[in-house]
């Protein structure tokens, strides 16, 4: 059976991190990845930066899929932006709501991710393929999880493609998620985002600040290792592997990896579960 990868990064900050962004893309390469993301700041803060590395990437040979977070934005600048994506050939987005940046006041023109596909598709057809997030264990604002999942199916209705969802650890939630998904007549990918484990103390901060869970099993082995970053990553490895196989062995089309811009553990959990290409 085929799996799609697909790999994330954020827009490096510095001239170093753009060089080392580039090396790290020339080690993933060897994966051929479906496309390469890369992440749109809040209120669009990080626009330019974003739009540079998505040059690059279609520069390099590879697909490549920005980010577009609608909070904060207006039609008129995300006509402008897609006009643009367009013109550098880019076939891909991936439509968000996106958050506010701390001391903005106004939302913008686009209130939900839906309203944003919804403009996309009345402005560009079938020009993009959109992607759009779901969330396994439900988004930390959705009133309910039935509420989370009607949020999920107007973007699907809006003409959404497929979906990437918050990474997880509980595969029982994804294949849960899935199959109330199904339920609702909702029949696109939905493909599962996976968050390699570098180091315990900053995924444990990340998954408490966006409502990720780290079942409790997990946190207390991490937690006996204490500074011990050999033994985290060795038992990141094993633990993001076997979610993985599960995930294959359970059908989901494919594995979308939160890289953080580093290569290292993406390609070891690739190479443990045989998706390493020739």
């Amino acid at each position: 059976m085929s799996i799609e990868l697909s790999i994330e990064f954020f827009p490096p900050h510095t001239d170093d991190g753009v060089d080392k962004l580039r090396a790290t893309r020339q080690r993933l390469a060897v994966l051929q990845p479906e496309f390469f993301s890369v992440t749109y700041g809040a209120g669009g803060s990080t626009r330019e930066r974003t739009l540079a590395v998505v040059e690059e990437i279609a520069a390099e040979g590879f697909e490549a899929a920005p980010h577009l977070s609608c909070i904060g934005s207006t039609r008129a600048g995300v006509r402008e932006m897609l006009a643009g994506f367009a013109a550098q050939g880019i076939r891909r987005i991936v439509a968000l709501r996106g958050d506010l940046p701390s001391g903005m006041v106004d939302a913008g023109e686009f209130r939900y991710a839906n309203e944003l596909v919804g403009f996309i598709r009345a402005e560009t057809g079938d020009r993009f393929h959109i992607e759009v997030a779901a969330y396994p264990e439900w988004h930390p604002q959705a009133k309910s999880p039935r509420d989370d999942l009607l949020n999920f199916r107007r973007k699907v209705e809006a003409g959404a493609n497929s979906a990437i969802t918050q990474y997880f650890y509980n595969a029982d939630a994804y294949e849960h998620f899935v199959a109330e998904a199904r339920a609702l007549g909702i029949a696109i990918p939905i493909i599962p985002g996976i968050m390699p484990i570098a180091s315990f103390a900053k995924l444990a901060r990340f998954s408490d600040a966006c409502g990720a869970e780290l079942p409790r099993w997990m946190r207390r082995k991490f937690e006996s290792f204490g500074d011990d970053s050999d033994s985290i990553r060795a038992f990141g490895l094993d633990v993001v592997t076997e979610l993985c196989q599960r995930l294959i062995d359970g059908g989901a089309p494919g594995l979308h990896f939160y890289s953080m811009n580093q290569s290292g553990l993406t390609l070891e959990l690739c190479r443990r579960l045989g998706l390493t290409k020739p």
